[in-house]
């Protein structure tokens, strides 16, 4: 197994009695990237994630994580990675540092990597309160910082944002973003955000009904969708119809129309084709699809993804 790769799953799949939750996925998560792995609710992400750490068998397929074939007969793999799956699990009448102090004694860690990862997470003034009187945000905060403790090699996150408030969602957003440079880690999170993702994440994979649907560089998959030039004028059909006999290749939007596959140079043809035949361009703007567009137009879904 290719070694450059911190995850890799060859045909992972899972069944509950007759449903298939996941249909033989095959993952390739590089080493040093952050990578978001997207779907609707009740896609498979998290009975992957769990299939990944050995939480639950796979009913078929294999597990990679460094190179090498991981199952319960090598949780010593473990040690290299940092999980925060779901609810974190913490002691509510113990304080931020005591909760920290546990798994670092179970780890036999220097005890300066409390205030490190307290530092790092933003919890350096909160760790002598008791966690119960935390907020579910610098609860969150806080699995962060149980998670990193070991300063893992890889780090994977169930909606690592959950519970933030916008400024906290920057501050967690930021630091997962600058990992792979600032530590070295590769980061596979899970996350509803799109918007957030799109800022944190440079490769994502996406999920639909237990089937994996793409899986890529961000940027590619970018490139891939291509900006769209979107055109405000009078009798947009008729314009669609000249645009297209000259080759263009056009969608209706709304009271508009789209013309794909653009750089700012075709932008200004069409413009001036539209006036030499007639018609009034009230608005021309070059639009690149967003990741929550592209993964709507993926997914054909109305809703967000979770």
């Amino acid at each position: 197994m290719v070694s450059e790769y911190v995850i890799v799953t060859e045909g992972l799949t899972r069944t509950f009695g007759a449903f298939q939750a996941v249909k033989g996925i095959d993952l390739q998560v590089p080493e040093g990237v952050v990578y978001g792995f997207l779907g609707p609710n009740g896609a498979g992400k998290t009975t992957t994630i769990r299939m990944i750490l050995d939480l639950i068998h796979p009913t078929a397929g294999k597990v990679y994580l460094f190179g090498e074939s991981f199952d319960r007969s090598a949780w010593q793999r473990l040690a290299k990675v940092g999980t925060l799956v779901e609810s974190p699990s913490l002691y509510p009448h113990l304080t931020g540092h005591e909760n920290l102090e546990v798994l670092r004694r179970l780890l036999d860690l220097p005890k300066a990597a409390i205030d490190r990862v307290l530092r790092l997470v933003g919890l350096e003034e909160a760790g002598d309160k008791l966690v119960r009187q935390y907020s579910l945000g610098m609860q969150q905060r806080l699995a962060l910082a149980l998670a990193l403790l070991n300063e893992p090699t890889l780090l994977i996150l169930d909606e690592p944002t959950n519970g933030l408030d916008p400024s906290g969602i920057q501050e967690i957003r930021t630091l997962i973003r600058d990992m792979p440079k600032t530590t070295g880690t590769s980061v596979f999170l899970s996350s509803h955000l799109l918007s957030e993702v799109e800022l944190m994440a440079t490769h994502v994979g996406i999920i639909q009904q237990g089937e994996l649907l793409y899986q890529g560089e961000l940027a590619a998959m970018k490139k891939r969708w291509g900006p769209v030039l979107r055109v405000s004028v009078d009798r947009p059909a008729e314009a669609a119809a000249a645009l297209s006999e000259r080759g263009w290749k056009i969608r209706s939007n709304g009271n508009g129309l789209e013309v794909l596959s653009v750089d700012e140079a075709a932008a200004g043809e069409i413009n001036r084709a539209l006036l030499q035949d007639g018609f009034q361009v009230r608005q021309l703007h070059l639009h690149q699809a967003s990741l929550e567009e592209m993964f709507l137009e993926l997914t054909g879904s109305a809703g967000g993804a979770a």
